[in-house]
């Protein structure tokens, strides 16, 4: 029996998940009571068919939007001051965030930032940071998924670099977190194969991390692991043809997966990657791709109790760790992953910058075996030449 993949869901927030139901995007702004948002999205997402339809249709259903595209793929402090001003100037009440991880943290934090007068720094991961900002100065957000990987869109954080330090810093609030979130697959369908695998890695890693967190969370290691059921499923197929609603349907239920699960937090593959990305300007799914076997080497030992079930879940003829991370660099390399940082433009210039900013990143504490800024250097350097 075939199951169609949609459905209306409530966890963790309001979700319109399966084809088609961006249409019900006006429906949904009227019930968020917003008449004047402001659409974010990044500047190669901008001119696209999906996103012009989009476009088409609030201004037939009448909605009076704007649009702000100046978003880097690794969002910057000045992309949220701009989208700030825009929002501002052109009276909006909402946002609708869309896109990948760049375009949804980017609106999700402007809406934070929308009603703030301090500086968007204020709100970092520190305990009770968020208590600082004006909660009901924070208008409704509506997120809008066109990639399978970040799963941003059932969240309430956001990744910007500060220009100044070249550090990615989480920006954290409650309230950031989407009112209703659209999934829709078919706004996936032009994804290129690249940026599918690499998105679609970096849904796998939260996966993978999330689960190897050493703390007793069995709903988020539920989550986890069906994430990770779903994207060896899914993701090749996918890869290898676009336009396969069931694949994209399952990877971007599997991402907003594997974001729910590293509620429960994540590990070293971010913690470096978050570092990598700020200084190296390298995408982070892509990222986390190469960073992920590394890792799951460095920490072996320290989740060996989790291997069998991860084993099982992957269908793998062999339940060890041997078999685990095997499978991991196949399953890389036959997405077309590359083997090495150096593979993408990343040299070992600035290792030391990246260790000391890995630990002081908040993922690293989650990590299944403790890190320093050298193990970090370390694991850096050998991702870079190729040292498992």
């Amino acid at each position: 029996m075939t199951i169609a993949l949609q459905g209306n869901w409530s966890f963790p927030t309001r979700v319109l998940f399966g084809a088609g139901r961006i249409g019900e995007l006006p429906k949904a702004l009227k019930g968020a009571k917003v008449e004047r948002p402001l659409i974010v999205t990044d500047s190669g997402l901008r001119d696209l068919p999906a996103f012009t339809a989009m476009e088409q249709m609030l201004k037939d259903a009448g909605v009076d939007a704007t649009v702000f595209s100046d978003v880097k793929g690794n969002p910057v402090g000045g992309n949220i001051h701009d989208g700030v001003a825009v929002y501002r100037e052109h009276g909006c009440d909402g946002v609708i965030a869309v896109g990948g991880g760049s375009g949804l943290d980017a609106g999700k934090v402007i809406a934070l930032m929308a009603g703030q007068d301090c500086p968007i720094w204020d709100f970092d991961e520190t305990p009770g940071a968020w208590k600082k900002a004006d909660a009901g100065k924070i208008p409704p957000i509506i997120a809008i998924p066109t990639t399978a990987g970040t799963g941003s869109e059932v969240g309430c954080a956001g990744v910007i670099v500060n220009e100044e330090t070249k550090v990615k810093v989480i920006i954290f609030h409650p309230k950031m977190m989407p009112a209703t979130v659209i999934a829709d697959p078919e706004l996936t369908v032009g994804l290129p194969s690249k940026i599918t695998a690499a998105t679609g890695m970096d849904a796998l890693t939260h996966c993978i991390e999330a689960y190897s967190v050493p703390i007793f969370h069995p709903m988020a290691d539920g989550i986890a692991m069906n994430g990770m059921y779903l994207i060896e499923q899914a993701l090749p197929i996918a890869c290898r043809n676009g336009a396969d609603i069931e694949a994209r349907s399952k990877m971007l239920a599997a991402a907003s997966m594997g974001a729910v699960a590293f509620q429960k937090g994540l590990g070293a593959v971010h913690a470096i990657a978050h570092a990598v990305g700020g200084i190296y300007d390298t995408h982070h799914g892509l990222t986390n791709a190469v960073l992920l076997p590394y890792v799951l080497s460095f920490n072996r030992e320290a989740i060996a109790d989790k291997i069998p079930l991860m084993a099982q879940t992957l269908n793998l003829p062999r339940h060890n760790f041997s078999g685990v991370l095997d499978w991991v660099q196949g399953f890389s390399a036959s997405l077309g992953i590359p083997a090495t940082l150096a593979d993408i433009g990343v040299d070992t210039d600035h290792a030391d910058a990246v260790g000391e900013t890995a630990s002081k990143d908040s993922c690293a504490r989650g990590n299944p075996r403790r890190v320093s800024a050298e193990d970090l250097r370390g694991l850096f350097v050998n991702a870079v030449e190729g040292r498992l």
